[in-house]
């Protein structure tokens, strides 16, 4: 008998060597094989006659092959076959497939998928069709006949699960509907159900073994269109128990952080005075929401772990440093982690402007410092004289050391890994026995209160300027709670923006021209800094000459890139800010945190090749102030499909959070943050996108078994089910500190 956990190499016909094979896609146990799903299904059931057949439509064929061959022309060579059911013909090209020859005997039966067209004659013909011989034996992993018997009856009569090839076409669907076949006849039956039984009833969940053999072998009554969206009772349920033991954990998690002993702020008429001082402008109501929020987090005694998030230019950073100084107010020191030098030094600029002239002390750490320098702020740190320590990665390096961090801020989380958030909480972990020294000149230290130890955790502030979606908040933050700022500060008018070709550039020229006339100040941004003739881009140091030499001549235009030393990025701003620049032509650099109130024109070449939440991050640098601001997407004569839909959603909205909606949609989990993202589950059954309402059930079906015994579920299915979820959070996420 097989167990979920045995490795597949002792499935029949696995063995060794195909088991590393299957380890290359993650297949390394029983259970992973078996949540290996069929990406589509053939209705092998009824298939269609190749004279019913339509252009336009997917269809499967099965038919006899008649003939097949190569033939080359001037641009590639075209593997052409044709197959046939008595008088009728169908023909099928793959271009650049001289692998095919000799693989097509006439007189084999083949199922065909793919996309029906009409060629210039008007004969039916499918290109580049998905393909299966029926019969065929030549396999890995060979069986006898008794097997090949069985296995036949398994290709036709039926709807047949149609799966990924692996090394390179050794292991085929059909080695994998046998294979899988064979584990789920050799599975031990005797597997307890690890989701509680209250649970299955809410909802209406059909046994974990029933799912698997159905989603592997589809009753012939079973919706053709349920498989295909993954919408059968058995899909339901391997994706709910997928959804819901990640959930469970991020819930324990919330539970045990709530156990920890955390700093209990105080908060007086002085320290909600000092808050107010530093305010430049009169708060909106979601920012005193959401300090509302933070505030009574920070009261509590334990620590604080909240997410917040807002649309471009909501707020977040003056929410942020009110949070610091009630935490510099009762003697604490704050950590401030930034992704990037230039938005560390932003923060570092705008904590100066605010607080400084309040006598708060702050310093900037980042890698660029000289060492004499970084020395000297790392001993300031130390000794406590630091209260609010801004910087980069530098924050995390085993030489810093706080004297007593009371709150951790970090902005832009989705750049870091969780190991880093993690790794700055842990500087509260400090030699040094000694009390914080006085939070400023005008206020001594509040008394923490009474059993608040020295070493407790600091609170933690997670800030993102990309709104996430739901779904992802629900996995990659489940364990913060969330503050929303869903509110733009009084005086901000919407930003217009127009998508334009590149032959429309005059135009915009001369509209930057009137804008910077009447006084306003303009960004220009291109995508990459050096010209790389492969994708045909314009560098911003190419562009920037040309600007400032052909096209505007009497005016000062700066040039603004990541490769330039930090002095020199900071003496470019600062004439930007000052207005003394008055184009700036700069790349994603100016992606978050640069803040110029008279900017009022974005001009992005090659729009289109930007990542939507980029492009939203981008147009966020204006619209800062109280005149009307242009955003102008710049594209040239061909854009992709995906392209259009970018530029047509930020045409049609600013919102933030539909934007990031659909830039999940359209770039899925693991990239919406730009890269495969560490913390983001590999889900393998799951999609965040399609099964957004099993998310929500599973995450609160997570809380109705941690909250514990009760009339509806048994300590004994309380421990099976977080027995079940730890195993998989090591074996699947990595995070087996959880429970």
């Amino acid at each position: 008998m097989l167990e979920p956990s045995t490795p597949v190499q002792y499935v029949k016909g696995i063995g060794p060597r195909l088991a590393e094979i299957l380890a290359a896609k993650g297949l390394q146990s029983v259970d992973d094989l078996l949540h290996y799903l069929p990406f589509r299904y053939e209705d092998r059931l009824n298939p269609r006659s190749v004279a019913e057949l339509r252009p336009g439509e997917m269809a499967t064929v099965i038919a006899e092959v008649r003939n097949s061959g190569l033939f080359r022309t001037r641009r590639m060579p075209i593997f052409q076959l044709t197959v046939g059911q008595g008088p009728s013909r169908l023909k099928c090209l793959w271009f650049n497939a001289t692998y095919l020859q000799g693989r097509f005997q006439p007189g084999q039966m083949i199922a065909l998928y793919g996309k029906v067209e009409a060629d210039r004659n008007g004969q039916l013909q499918i290109t580049q069709p998905q393909f299966e011989i029926l019969g065929d034996t030549n396999e890995e992993g060979g069986a006898d006949d008794a097997e090949r018997k069985a296995a036949a009856s398994l290709e036709v009569g039926r709807i047949v699960p149609i799966y990924e090839s692996a090394g390179q076409g050794k292991l085929t669907p059909r080695w994998f509907r046998r294979i899988i076949r064979r584990a789920l006849e050799n599975l031990n039956p005797d597997q307890p159900d690890p989701v509680p039984a209250a649970v299955r009833a809410h909802l209406s969940l059909v046994s974990p073994r029933e799912a698997l053999w159905k989603v592997h072998w589809p009753d012939a009554g079973e919706s053709f269109t349920d498989l295909q969206s993954a919408r059968t009772p058995a899909h339901i349920r391997l994706i709910f128990d997928e959804l819901f033991f990640i959930e469970l954990g991020l819930e324990l998690r919330r539970r045990q952080q709530k156990a920890q002993t955390g700093i209990v702020f105080q908060i007086n008429d002085a320290v909600r005075q000092s808050i107010k001082k530093i305010l430049p402008f009169h708060p909106t109501a979601a920012q005193k929401r959401v300090l509302k929020e933070i505030a009574t987090d920070m009261q509590t005694p334990y620590p604080m772990r909240r997410l917040l998030q807002g649309d471009v230019g909501s707020g977040k950073t003056i929410v942020a440093f009110q949070a610091a100084i009630l935490a510099i107010e009762n003697g604490y020191q704050v950590a401030f982690m930034a992704p990037t030098e230039i938005l560390a030094q932003q923060h570092y600029f705008s904590a100066r402007q605010i607080l400084e002239k309040a006598g708060y002390r702050i310093v900037l750490l980042t890698g660029s410092l000289e060492q004499d320098r970084k020395r000297d702020v790392r001993r300031h740190i130390a000794r406590g004289n630091a209260q609010f320590v801004i910087g980069t990665h530098a924050l995390i390096q085993d030489r810093v050391e706080f004297e007593n961090l009371g709150l951790v801020i970090v902005d832009e989380q989705h750049r870091f890994g969780v190991m880093q958030r993690l790794k700055l909480m842990r500087k509260s972990d400090s030699p040094s026995e000694a009390r914080p020294s006085p939070a400023s000149p005008a206020s001594p230290p509040l008394p923490c209160a009474p059993g608040t130890p020295a070493a407790a955790e600091p609170d933690v502030l997670v800030m993102t300027a990309t709104p996430i979606p739901r779904t992802l908040a629900l996995t990659l933050y489940g364990d913060l709670d969330v503050s929303v700022l869903d509110e733009l500060p009084p005086g901000r008018t919407p930003i217009v923006t127009r998508a334009l070709a590149d032959e429309r550039a005059p135009e915009v020229w001369d509209f930057l021209r009137r804008e910077i006339a009447a006084g306003h100040q303009a960004y220009v941004v291109y995508p990459v800094i050096e010209e790389n003739e492969e994708r045909e881009l314009k560098a911003a140091g190419q562009m920037h000459r040309q600007l400032r030499d052909r096209i505007f001549p009497t005016l000062h235009v700066g040039l603004l890139h990541g490769r330039l030393d930090p002095d020199a990025k900071e003496r470019i701003m600062r004439e930007f800010q000052r207005g003394e620049i008055q184009i700036l032509v700069a790349t994603t650099v100016i992606e978050v945190g640069v803040d110029v109130p008279n900017a009022t024109v974005m001009v992005i070449e090659h729009a289109d090749r930007f990542g939507l939440a980029q492009l939203h991050q981008l147009r966020g640098r204006i619209g800062r102030g109280a005149a009307k601001s242009y955003c102008v997407l710049m594209h040239g004569a061909r854009v992709s499909p995906e392209g259009e839909r970018r530029l047509d959603a930020m045409v049609r909205t600013n919102d933030g959070f539909q934007i990031a909606e659909l830039d999940l949609e359209l770039r899925g989990p693991g990239d919406f943050f730009g890269t495969k993202q560490a913390g983001i589950p590999s889900f393998r059954v799951a999609n965040l996108i399609r099964d957004r309402q099993l998310l929500e059930a599973a995450k609160r079906e997570a809380a109705f078994v941690v909250a514990g015994p009760n009339a509806g579920i048994s300590e004994e299915e309380i421990a099976r089910a977080l027995k079940a979820m730890r195993a998989r959070w090591s074996m699947s996420y990595g995070l087996a500190e959880v429970g």
